[in-house]
């Protein structure tokens, strides 16, 4: 015969003060861990905005990032010819031609350096990438030494209102215009027109990538395989949200270990809190598991209430560990990418995120508990109702 549940929630209820320093605990160990799981969550859902299922990515052959690639503009010319490139209403290829650089600039407040993803750009650029919006000022003119700044970039970075100016490669440059990226990478770029900083980095001819939009995604592969067997041009394609993607693999694999680690070492003690709980609530409840086995109830049935308390303990403090967790929903941190750039990303909290939580928070209760109910399931009828 096994005992009803609300016998467990009963039991919690009664002893409300030990089972609030439990789910106390519990939750700050579980707040924890969810949060840095949303840091890596944040982070890899900022560089996944970056890119679109509809673009590739071209590079030079064999490099790992846009700052390690260079090729001649004649390569995006020749490729701008290929049918497989998706064109505008007016038949001109989507194709954007980009430049890519990092520069240290003072951030706000401290003035400490950082570095910061510099972009040359087309009008090109703005198709290709449709998310990607003015929200102060204007675009930069062609061929003028006119920069946009995205929104990240201007709160972290000192001087960069609009109609500031402000020094890259001792050229100087305007800010007409802020913009916005729904929450991608970019936004922690500055963009300028792609002449002026071929002219002030002493690029002329040359470029570090090309954005393009495909008439059909299922034909990346085989393009791929035509830029990297061509030799005069030693290209590769990738698409753009993988990319970017892979960007955040090695960072986003080390904020989830981190969790892990953090996590089980938190959780070592909190399951030990939790055990010691138990114990102290069996102690105090020898005559009532007499009883309850005095009536009929089972060795197993008792084993199984003790964990059943035991795990909605560490279940309703797995919940206040989540909703704690959620206040670090929004929180901005920033983080150097492959490119040695210096990109700000919100903490993102996510629905995975929350049930890993609480199901960290009930291996922890089937843990805390499970010695301390054998314990009760193996008290003798006679002893257990002979104490106090």
């Amino acid at each position: 015969m096994a005992l009803p549940i609300k016998y467990s929630v009963r039991s919690l209820g009664v002893r409300w003060k030990s089972t609030l320093l439990a789910m106390i605990g519990i939750g700050l160990v579980v707040a924890v861990f969810v949060g840095l799981l949303s840091m890596a969550s944040g982070f890899r859902l900022a560089l996944r905005a970056s890119g679109s299922a509809q673009n590739a990515l071209v590079l030079q052959k064999g490099a790992m990032s846009e700052l390690g690639s260079s090729f001649t503009a004649a390569a995006g010319n020749w490729l701008s010819h290929d049918p497989r490139i998706a064109q505008d209403r007016d038949g001109t290829p989507l194709l954007s031609p980009e430049l890519v650089a990092v520069v240290a600039l003072p951030k706000t407040g401290a003035g400490e350096l950082t570095n910061v993803g510099i972009r040359g750009v087309t009008a090109a650029a703005f198709k290709v990438r449709a998310g990607v919006t003015i929200v102060e000022g204007r675009r930069a003119q062609p061929g003028l030494f006119e920069i946009i700044v995205g929104r990240q970039a201007q709160n972290r970075i000192r001087g960069l209102d609009v109609g500031s100016r402000i020094s890259l490669m001792k050229r100087e440059f305007e800010v007409v215009g802020v913009f916005s990226a729904e929450g991608s990478s970019f936004e922690s770029e500055i963009w300028g027109d792609f002449d002026a900083m071929a002219s002030a980095f002493n690029r002329a001819g040359t470029e570090n990538s090309l954005t393009v939009r495909l008439a059909n995604p299922s034909v990346l592969p085989s393009l791929d395989r035509d830029l990297q067997a061509n030799l005069q041009y030693p290209l590769e394609a990738t698409g753009e949200r993988q990319y970017y993607e892979d960007q955040a693999g090695p960072l986003s694999r080390f904020l989830i270990g981190l969790a892990v680690f953090v996590a089980a070492v938190m959780g070592i003690g909190a399951v030990f809190a939790a055990m010691n709980t138990m114990y102290a609530i069996i102690a105090n409840r020898t005559r009532e598991v007499g009883t309850l086995r005095a009536v009929g109830f089972s060795r197993s049935a008792i084993l199984m209430a003790f964990m059943c308390e035991g795990l909605l303990l560490a279940l309703a403090g797995g919940g206040l560990g989540c909703v704690l967790s959620l206040l670090t929903d929004g929180l901005t941190a920033s983080t150097t990418t492959a490119s040695m750039s210096e990109i700000a990303f919100a903490f993102r909290v996510t629905v995975a995120d929350l049930g890993y939580g609480l199901l960290f928070s009930a291996a922890m209760g089937v843990l805390g508990s499970f010695l301390p109910a054998v314990r009760a399931a193996r008290l003798p009828i006679i002893s257990a109702l002979r104490q106090a």
